[in-house]
């Protein structure tokens, strides 16, 4: 579990004009600093914008974009062993000041998401003696303040939790994915070089409730993956289709031993569901079998995403022989089957790579990754993909400076489309908004979080 601890653990070719906001902006929030912009290879990429200003460690972002009224909201974890949350009102420029979700002291695990009324939520785990939950706080002012706080306490005690991600449907009901287990002393990790220890053992099973009142009153939980409860899975996110129709990728481990619970190498499993999560279509394992995940992965694997078209588009990385790799996979048929795994990460070596991905418009993705290959440490990477061409572009850097390798950026990092700009030089071009944390400035520096837009030339 990521547990708080955090305390222990190339430049542009041309500076561009003044970037323009997103098509449908509200009013501006206060700035954060940034840094200038540039041009590269067949993109541009907007001034840096740090907006986790608030004091300790920062990292671990998650990420969310209402494209109807051009906000982006940005929650993770810091501002004093809390969870942080920041709103940009103009589609991702500037960030007004930090707020601290109210009951989230050592909280772990942000997920946030935007109801089709505008209606913010943002949830994280959270843990008492008894118990280890999801929490959901609702914000009906764009982030500002968030007046509504919801436990899912498990009526168990003594359970195990973890990993929440959260969506919204079209109609407005709110569907939860998290990571639970009856017997939380069952868990075995095993520590890393980050904050984030990973599992050798454990009763890991994924889970969905959902709501319909708003966050208000929740329904019990429905086993999204195989073997409760011993299923041997700890991660899922989820999005949502316009026909209602919810989509699950999730990270299976094989359970070595059912008594003791010892976990295997892993997997990355697509499954769905027509009926509001209370159905599952059996699991359809992502790649071959001899593309696997080790226990010693500590970060946030898999990641799903759609294009305005419907394709499907996932991303994990896998690890062996001391190479840990990127992979894309895509599916043109609502999940039924999909494309051989395709080679994200260009580096021949054991680096970390969080990859993650976001659909655009028909038959286009992003797929980004956060990865400390380079011996100066962390950078965020982006490039797009076409169904019908493939990669349309070498990787290119987004982050300016490297994060220190030492210091945690966190499991997770920020990835959303958001509409094209109406004016100004990259008029018209797709693009994508992406957050991260590193620690910058050497081995006595503060992680912090920070967001850029990258707009991809046309064609």
């Amino acid at each position: 579990m990521r547990r708080w601890a955090l305390a222990a653990v190339a430049a542009g070719l041309a500076t561009l004009a003044a970037w323009p906001a997103a098509a449908a902006p509200a009013a501006a929030a206060s700035p954060g600093a940034a840094s200038p912009a540039v041009a590269s290879a067949g993109a541009a990429i907007s001034p840096i914008t740090e907006f986790s200003r608030c004091r300790s460690q920062n990292a671990e972002v998650e990420e969310a974009v209402d494209s109807v009224r051009g906000y982006v909201y940005q929650e993770w974890m810091g501002c004093g062993h809390k969870i942080g949350f920041a709103t940009s009102a103009d589609g991702g420029v500037h960030f007004g000041n930090p707020v601290v979700l109210a009951y989230s002291y050592f909280g772990w695990d942000p997920s946030v998401a935007v109801a089709p009324d505008g209606t913010v939520y943002a949830a994280f785990m959270h843990a008492t003696n008894e118990h280890q939950f999801p929490v959901v706080e609702a914000s009906f002012n764009h982030g500002q303040s968030f007046s509504q706080v919801t436990s899912l306490v498990p009526a168990m005690d003594g359970n195990f939790g973890d990993r929440d991600f959260l969506t919204v449907g079209p109609a407005g009901t709110l569907y939860l994915t998290w990571d639970y287990g009856p017997s939380a002393s069952g868990v075995k990790l095993v520590s890393s070089r980050s904050i984030s220890p990973s599992f050798i053992a454990g009763d890991l099973n994924i889970v969905m409730q959902t709501s319909a009142d708003g966050g208000r009153t929740w329904t019990p939980m429905v086993h999204v993956s195989s073997g409760f409860p011993a299923g041997g899975a700890d991660s899922a996110p989820l999005l949502m289709q316009p026909d209602g129709r919810v989509d699950v990728e999730y990270q299976g481990y094989r359970v070595t031993s059912r008594t003791k619970l010892t976990l295997g190498v892993g997997h990355s499993y697509f499954t769905s569901s027509a009926d509001g999560g209370q159905a599952w279509t059996r699991p359809i394992r992502i790649g071959p079998d001899s593309l696997t995940m080790s226990r010693s992965e500590w970060w946030i694997d898999g990641a799903i995403g759609a294009d305005s078209a419907g394709n499907l588009y996932v991303t994990w990385d896998t690890q062996g022989r001391d190479r840990d790799i990127g992979w894309l996979s895509y599916s043109t048929n609502k999940g039924r089957t999909w494309s051989a795994p395709l080679r994200v990460t260009p580096d021949t070596d054991d680096a970390t790579h969080i990859v993650e991905v976001a659909g655009g418009g028909s038959g286009l993705a992003y797929v980004g990754w956060l990865a400390d290959n380079s011996a100066r440490g962390y950078a965020l990477y982006l490039r797009p993909f076409s169904v019908a061409k493939g990669w349309l572009t070498g990787p290119v850097r987004v982050s300016r400076a490297y994060g220190t390798p030492k210091i945690w950026p966190g499991d997770t990092f920020g990835i959303s489309t958001e509409p094209a700009a109406l004016t100004g030089p990259q008029a018209g071009w797709p693009r994508v908004v992406v957050s991260w944390g590193s620690a910058v400035g050497g081995k006595n520096a503060d992680s912090e979080d920070r967001a850029a837009i990258v707009a991809f030339r046309q064609g």
